[in-house]
């Protein structure tokens, strides 16, 4: 989960996809000097790091479905958007299988 943040603090990457021989799934995350870090649940990133953590390790379950995890992403994504002015007004949610990707655009509030 990302939000994007403009300006001179760099670029964080985040990275996902699913390992070719066992459909696993592999994220990570980068930081401005390129430190990685590995793990089995949920990178963040952006402006409001500190929701997107607190909103992550409350919704987060392993071995969600597809459907589930969508509602988790996006709940966090827009609850911790909702707290930070600066950090955007929706998002775009991409949930990779091992036989389709799903992208879904979410709109939030602009006032």
């Amino acid at each position: 989960v990302s939000t994007q943040s403009t300006g001179s603090s760099g670029i964080n990457a985040e990275y996902g996809g699913l390992d070719p021989k066992t459909d696993e799934p592999f994220i990570a995350s980068t930081d401005l000097i390129g430190c990685p870090m590995v793990t089995d649940d949920f990178v963040v990133s952006g402006t409001c790091l500190e929701q997107l953590y607190g909103m992550c390790e409350t919704l987060y379950k392993p071995n969600m479905a597809p459907d589930e995890l969508f509602e988790c992403i996006s709940q966090a994504l827009l609850n911790a958007q909702d707290r930070d002015a600066y950090s955007g007004w929706g998002g775009v949610v991409y949930i990779i299988e091992p036989n389709k990707i799903t992208k879904r655009t979410l709109k939030a509030r602009m006032d």
